[in-house]
């Protein structure tokens, strides 16, 4: 990557009348070479409207996220000398440092683009609070480390710690590879720690009998601790878990011994709250490599999440190999400034690509399987589809004005449009190669954020509204639903979704599952609708979600301020009427990624939030214990 000789620095500052208020920028010229006649490029969420009022610059355009200006005509950067400018019109105020410029480029007068350095919004004009403290610390009154705890636990703490746990006498090979399964778990969370498991019996190691039950359901298991452990399960699932679960008391016993014990004696019986356990994970606005992947699924498994909702798609690339159109993973994840998409969220002159071969995704899958994981795939139609369109432009009404409508990030004419014929001729193909890649009787399909002035400017939109007499935008949507609900059911496959498919008449609620996120009143809505739903609110379980209003504290805002304590004590069934509490199928954690531009900053958001969805997800809401929680989280291993 080429260094940067450039520097942008960026402020917010409040303007009386304009609540949005305003962002002043300032281009430093770290060269030893006047500048002249270049332009500034740079990508923010905190996005400017289509006529900005800005001084000492010219506005060129925008595209979603993309800004770019012009220097003033005959204006020259002297080496060492500042541009500054400024720019009010925005769509909304800034309210962290992670609101502002995440990438900047220059682009020279012969085309040359040139890197440009920028940091953290700064604020002008008001007080710029610290980050706090976000977790005090907490405190186990049962001495086992645990998470997420269990349904029920009687446990005595023991003095001694075990070397191992060994299998007893005639165990099965069953039984032993499910031991060395996580054994290897364990290995990749924590490299230089002793696993748990021994194959043989060793000293100061305890021995564990295994017992199939067909009693217990499918992911329940029991531990009874003595001078042996034995472990009833009620499938391979159930045995896992268990085993985690043995491995979690030993590692924090072994980690931090002040405050955590083994158990010399005492029962374990456990099962999970929900059926769904879900993470969710946006590798669309930023890649994640295989082994990043792979590693949230590990750590999933350390929480006992068991559903790994991947979203595979969006407006900024398509990332799953389709071999019937080679172009979605060559045209459509190519973002730079001379690509067919321009930088986005992070990028800048430096091309980005990135995209999960077909044999990643079956590597990934298996990884998952072994862990009791289900993978749901997702590729997010008809909306947020700018990358689906830039690689098949035969996918649009071209008697459609380029830009009628925008979506709400941004994106001019992002939908694919339910009239063109070729378009259900495309995602067959796609269904065909996904149906042979993932299990998961579901795929998700979106179905979120289409504005609701879309197609209206579409001559073939507007003929087919008035042959199937459809009602606007939403009614347009619920035809192409419909019709992709059958395109899955014909491959032996149910279609999942977010809150918005059920709009302008929705699709069939049998066997559909929907995922309430704008609100948590949605949920139960849906559930009055006959839709099988999973509560991931953003004003609690989404993970980019900045945690305290401090403006030093980086992540987004707009579904308000979601400390971890929050996450923690969040009760989505709780919205539920009783008798609907059964269409409440479990919840999710969302990691969206438009501000996660590196790891450090995706440990902070993330952690300790998704374990604590975990926990929601598994612990009655009687056991659970915010100050134990606290005591214990910081063992959760990170990306």
């Amino acid at each position: 990557m080429t260094e940067a000789v450039f520097r942008l620095e960026n402020a917010w500052h409040p303007i009386e009348g304009d609540p949005a208020g305003g962002l002043i920028f300032s281009l430093i010229n770290l060269t030893d070479q006047p500048m002249r006649d270049f332009k500034l490029a740079y990508t923010t969420l905190t996005r400017v409207k289509s006529a900005p009022v800005v001084e000492n610059a010219v506005f060129i355009k925008r595209n979603a996220n993309f800004h770019q200006f012009a220097a003033p005509a005959g204006f020259v950067l002297p080496p060492g000398g500042v541009w500054r400018f400024t720019v009010q019109g925005l769509w909304r105020s800034a309210k962290h440092r992670t609101d502002g410029a995440k990438s900047a480029y220059i682009t020279l007068a012969d085309g040359q683009h040139v890197p440009v350095a920028v940091d953290d919004l700064m604020l002008e004009g008001r007080h710029s609070e610290a980050a706090p403290a976000l977790l005090p610390k907490g405190e186990a009154k049962q001495p086992f480390s645990l998470l997420p705890w269990p349904k029920a636990s009687n446990l005595t703490a023991g003095d001694d710690i075990p070397v191992a746990i060994f299998p007893a006498d005639g165990t099965d090979l069953a039984d032993l590879k499910a031991m060395q399964g996580v054994n290897l778990l364990y290995r990749r969370l924590f490299s230089v720690a002793h696993v748990p498991f021994s194959h043989v019996g060793v000293q100061q190691g305890v021995p564990l009998a295994f017992i199939a039950d067909e009693t217990f359901t499918a992911e329940a298991y029991s531990l009874t601790f003595g001078e042996h452990i034995s472990m009833r399960y009620g499938d391979a699932a159930g045995r896992h878990y268990g085993l985690t679960a043995l491995a979690q008391l030993l590692h924090g016993a072994r980690l931090d011994p002040a405050q955590f014990r083994f158990p010399a004696s005492g029962v374990i019986n456990d099962a999970p709250r929900y059926n769904w356990r879900g993470c969710h994970l946006d590798v669309s606005r930023q890649f994640f490599p295989t082994p990043d992947v792979t590693r949230l699924l590990d750590i999933m498994a350390w929480l006992r999440l068991n559903v790994f909702h991947w979203h595979l798609s969006d407006d900024e690339a398509w990332r799953l190999e389709i071999k019937a159109y080679p172009q979605l993973t060559s045209v459509g994840v190519l973002r730079g400034p001379d690509e067919p998409m321009l930088p986005q969220l992070g990028n800048g002159a430096e091309p980005v690509g990135g995209f999960y071969s077909q044999d990643d995704v079956r590597a990934i899958v298996a990884h998952a399987a072994a862990l009791h994981i289900a993978v749901l795939p997702e590729i997010d139609i008809p909306g947020h589809s700018t990358a689906i369109l830039t690689a098949l432009p035969e996918l649009v009404d071209g008697q459609e004005a380029p830009e009628s409508y925008h979506s709400v990030q941004g994106y001019p004419n992002n939908a694919l449009n339910p009239a063109i014929e070729q378009t259900y001729a495309f995602l067959a193909q796609v269904f065909d190669e996904m149906v042979a890649l993932f299990p998961s009787k579901l795929i998700h399909v979106g179905g979120d954020e289409v504005a609701n002035n879309t197609w209206m400017a579409s001559p073939l939109a507007k003929a087919l509204m008035e042959k199937e007499g459809l009602d606007g935008t939403f009614g347009l949507q619920s035809y192409f639903m419909k019709r992709i609900q059958k395109m899955l059911a014909d491959r032996g496959r149910q279609l999942a979704g977010w809150d918005e498919v059920s709009h302008g008449g929705g699709v069939d609620a049998d066997g559909t599952l929907l995922m309430a996120w704008q609100k948590p009143e949605v949920g139960v809505a849906l559930a009055e609708q006959g839709y099988d739903v999973v509560m991931t609110p953003g004003q609690a379980y989404y993970l980019d979600m900045v945690q305290d209003e401090a403006w030093q504290e980086p992540g987004a805002s707009w579904a308000g301020t979601v400390p971890p304590k929050h996450t923690y004590h969040y009760e989505a069934v709780g919205e539920f009427p009783d008798a609907l509490k059964v269409k409440m199928r479990g919840v999710q954690a969302c990691i969206w990624t438009e501000n996660f531009l590196n790891r450090d900053y995706f440990n902070h958001l993330v952690f300790p939030r998704l374990a604590a969805v975990a926990e929601a997800a598994w612990t009655p809401k009687d056991n659970k214990d915010w100050s134990r929680f606290l005591a214990i989280a910081p063992l959760v291993p990170k990306l």
